[in-house]
């Protein structure tokens, strides 16, 4: 606050008797006395008024040289709350329609003005299931703005509670937002289709990963933009990125922090937090999970992030809730059929435009995005023919024929082996002629984020806030109505034809005699139901049955 409005704040407090507000440290009233030699008469009731009026100017001014003289805080110290308003200034205000008010300090503006970050608002965060679900056409930006707030206010909420016990720094609160920022940076197009389906088909045991070229597209971004930045900070960012259960982390001092964003340990971070909430409510989907109780009560014990031993159902609801976005959404039927559509379309498009061998460079990669179709699609190159044919099919809505599919029997779960187009023609009967390139696989893998194994055995939680014990929780201890076993495996078969589909479909479930011995399929193949196409005549309409 300048002196002035000080001064004119102590008059007030003085003419009213009020004490100042609780930012001030201390009230005029009990500060200062004024011992008069003199008494006033009550014969006049001025002069006592006239008094206090000069006394106080006199009173300002006095207060007024002291405070432009020295820097002594015994007139009226202002709270740190002064800067920080000073701070506010700089900050970036995003509307965002999942978590409110987000605020970016100009240190992740650096990042976000950039093109190769704005990139991201053109990979959708749900690849292809907006052609499905209409309203799935939120992109990855979002996400990582969410992601980079969560990420801020988890670090924070362990800093205000035990931030002197665990020695957490401004420089790890960056750290953590940073990686929270740019965790997705490094994503390719149509969500993990291109990482899972995509590169293993044309780069034989291609190991690439999102989180490594995301460490990669930060260093260029970076150089590219000489962002002056501490390189430890970096380094860290980018270890907190990488620290995820694919990538099973080194023991670190404080890591705990490299658990908030991208979580090796157990699985609870704040990237399934977002996309969870947000996913949920593009897909007009409920979502039976807050993130925020488990980030209020969360405590770090020995170096691990723990919770209430009361929130044990609520963190079996956030992997109960991935699980069914998993089944309902992002593996349905119909999106892996045009996934894997889109995936024959990038094969065959890919040795004449430089798609795989964009992932080795990124001043090449951050060009490529979800805009590759419109790209194939618009162009006129013969070599294109096959792959403009195919995006056309799935415009026209002419998808691959979903035969059928069956959930593996969980004693053979364990030792699964994917099954393939050549399992499915092996098994075809006399005289069908199924090919291999005719029938697509789709190998669907749901679980709780550890296979066959219960998450919550590697979740620590404790009793209470004076509780100095961490331990683990078994489930019969809590309900008998929770799941006894954690994965599935959905193998769905594809005709490409829909001439061929009782071909194919027969074939399948000759495999499961054979392989099971027993038809393990959830529904029996439906039939293709016939339209009507009218045509127009002068004297009404005519229809023609057509198949």
């Amino acid at each position: 606050m300048p002196s002035l409005q000080k001064v004119c704040h102590a008059r007030n407090c003085l003419k009213t008797n009020s004490p100042p507000p609780s930012r001030f440290h201390f009230s005029l009233s009990t500060s200062f006395s004024v011992s008069l030699p003199f008494s006033f008469s009550s014969t006049n009731p001025n002069a006592h008024f006239r008094f206090r009026f000069v006394f106080l100017h006199f009173f300002s001014i006095t207060l007024l040289l002291h405070s432009m003289t020295t820097d002594s805080t015994v007139a009226f110290p202002v709270s740190s709350n002064d800067s920080v308003s000073s701070e506010r200034k700089f900050l970036k205000h995003i509307r965002d329609n999942v978590h409110g008010n987000i605020f970016l300090e100009p240190i992740f503006l650096k990042f976000v003005d950039t093109e190769q970050f704005q990139r991201l608002r053109d990979l959708k965060q749900l690849g292809l299931c907006h052609m499905v679900y209409p309203g799935a056409v939120h992109s990855r930006f979002e996400h990582s703005l969410g992601v980079y707030w969560l990420a801020g206010k988890a670090v924070d909420i362990i800093k205000k509670y035990q931030g002197p016990e665990l020695g957490i720094e401004k420089f790890d609160v960056l750290a953590v937002k940073l990686a929270g920022l740019l965790h997705d940076v490094g994503h390719g197009p149509f969500s993990h289709t291109f990482e899972r389906g995509f590169l293993p088909l044309v780069l034989n045991g291609s190991t690439w990963s999102h989180e490594e070229m995301s460490e990669k597209m930060i260093d260029y971004i970076v150089d590219q933009h000489n962002i002056d930045l501490d390189p430890q900070l970096l380094k860290k960012a980018k270890e907190m990125i990488t620290s995820s259960s694919d990538h099973p982390p080194p023991q670190r001092e404080n890591q705990f922090l490299y658990d908030i964003v991208a979580n090796g340990r157990n699985g609870i971070d704040v990237d399934k937090f977002d996309y969870i909430a947000r996913d949920s409510r593009a897909c007009g989907l409920g979502c039976n999970f807050q993130s925020e109780r488990l980030m209020e009560t969360m405590q770090v014990m020995d170096d691990e992030i723990c919770y209430r031993a009361t929130d044990h159902l609520t963190i079996h609801k956030l992997f109960a809730t991935r699980a069914d976005l998993h089944r309902t959404v992002y593996t349905h039927a119909k999106v892996k059929a045009i996934e894997l559509m889109v995936i024959d379309a990038l094969v065959k498009a890919n040795p004449y435009l430089p798609i795989a061998s964009s992932i080795h460079q990124p001043s090449y990669f951050w060009k490529l995005d979800d805009s590759i179709l419109k790209t194939i699609e618009s162009s006129s190159q013969q070599e294109l023919k096959e792959s403009r044919d195919l995006i056309l099919r799935i415009r026209r809505r002419d998808l691959y024929q979903f035969c059928n599919e069956f959930s593996v029997p969980k004693e053979r779960l364990d030792n699964f082996k994917s099954i393939t187009p050549q399992d499915i023609v092996c098994s075809q009967t006399n005289g069908s002629n199924l090919k291999e390139d005719d029938v697509v696989v789709s190998n669907v893998k749901i679980d709780l984020t550890r296979g066959t194994k219960n998450p919550l055995e590697r979740i620590k939680f404790f009793k209470d806030y004076e509780s100095k014990e961490k331990f683990p929780i078994q489930d019969e201890r809590v309900s008998h109505l929770l799941p006894a076993f954690y994965e599935d495996i959905i193998v769905r078969v594809y005709s490409k034809k829909p001439e061929l589909v009782e071909a194919v479909s027969k074939a399948f479930e000759n495999y499961q005699l054979k392989t099971f011995g027993r038809n393990a399929q959830v529904h029996e193949t439906p039939e293709k139901k016939k339209r009507l196409k009218y045509k127009t005549y002068p004297t009404g309409f005519e229809h023609v049955d057509i198949y």
